[in-house]
């Protein structure tokens, strides 16, 4: 219970935080800020306090090894964007990020061959997002008032299916499941939507830069949970977050400058 009122906290405050930091900084830095842990790290702290730190570090692996699922989703969104509108597109998208979760799900790797494995994958489809989608989507804008609550709204809808699904499916599939891009997912249809595929791919971009901070933050859980504890693993973890999402920061504020 208190991992879904986490999760229901967070994922309104996320996804408004992402929606008005791409207002103001640009849908690159929107999708930055949703590759943050700021779901799937709670959820490991509380495994490792109600389960302990070998349970936690499991279910690490297992986000970490979603990874490859979030670059199938990405790479798919992205090469169908400029070829159809926002909502087959999503729906491929999620089609791939199932199949790529059922195909992880059925073996397991050491966790360094799988970290390393994981940003060679985010390397990859960075060099295969499209350069010069055109920015042909309808430039009618929902209502203000309603554009960022209706966004929190859809998005907490699918946490609340996600964490209904997660006590049933046992650690490793519960670690796949988790990063499932919700956010982004929201973030780039509605980016679609209303500005065209290249916002879309320039949201994807962002998160990209941000997911390689991810998927070392779950690999340092992951290594260090069990031998250090959960103190010292998490200070570990999210100092090296900091660092990385501070260098990716920086290298898109200066692709946008």
């Amino acid at each position: 219970m208190s991992v879904l009122l986490l999760k229901l906290i967070l994922t309104p405050s996320l996804i408004g935080a992402a929606s008005l930091a791409g207002r103001r900084w640009g849908h690159a830095i929107s999708g930055w800020l949703v590759a943050l842990p700021l779901t799937t790290g709670p959820i490991v702290f509380l495994l490792a306090l109600q389960h302990g730190t070998a349970f936690a570090a499991h279910t690490a692996a297992g986000i970490l090894a979603g990874g490859f699922s979030l670059a199938a989703f990405v790479l798919v969104y992205a090469r169908l964007a400029p070829r159809l509108t926002w909502l087959p597109t999503l729906a491929a998208s999620t089609l791939a990020f199932g199949l790529m979760t059922a195909l992880m799900n059925s073996f397991t790797l050491p966790v360094v061959p799988l970290w390393a494995g994981v940003l060679a994958a985010f390397l990859l489809v960075m060099q295969l997002l499209p350069r010069n989608a055109a920015s042909n989507g309808t430039t009618e804008e929902l209502p203000s008032r309603w554009d960022i609550p209706l966004r929190m709204v859809i998005t907490t809808a699918f946490v609340l299916v996600i964490t209904g699904l997660a006590p049933v499916v046992g650690p490793h599939l519960a670690g796949l499941l988790s990063p499932f891009p919700l956010f982004t997912a929201t973030l780039a249809a509605f980016a679609q939507r209303l500005h065209g595929p290249a916002a879309a791919i320039t949201v994807l971009r962002g998160l990209l830069m941000g997911l390689f901070s991810y998927a070392t933050f779950m690999f340092t859980l992951a290594v260090l949970l069990e031998p250090a504890g959960i103190a010292a693993a998490f200070a570990v973890a999210i100092a090296v977050t900091a660092a990385i999402q501070g260098v990716a920061f920086w290298l898109l504020r200066k692709g946008n400058g």
